[in-house]
């Protein structure tokens, strides 16, 4: 992964950027020399919330079957018939 300084980042961002679009190369930003942020691409970032939002949903469900508050397929096909009309 590819590291810069906030201030190369100030005085080459859109060097940085092209870069970045180009390689598709999450870059560290650090400022005083520790970690303060990551530049990442946008399709990526989308990307990465849309597979956070799954394995959230993932994890609401295994919490909801551990947790007991489950229903049979015709119960449940009974409670979507509202929306599949």
């Amino acid at each position: 992964m590819r590291v810069e300084l906030v201030t190369s980042l100030k005085r080459q961002a859109t060097k940085i950027l092209a870069d970045l679009h180009e390689n598709k190369e999450p870059i560290l930003i650090t400022e005083h020399g520790l970690p303060s942020a990551y530049l990442i691409d946008v399709a990526d970032y989308e990307l990465m919330q849309l597979r956070m939002q799954i394995l959230e949903g993932l994890a609401k469900g295994e919490t909801d079957i551990r947790e007991g508050r489950t229903c049979s397929q015709s119960d449940a096909k009974e409670k979507m018939q509202k929306w599949l009309k």
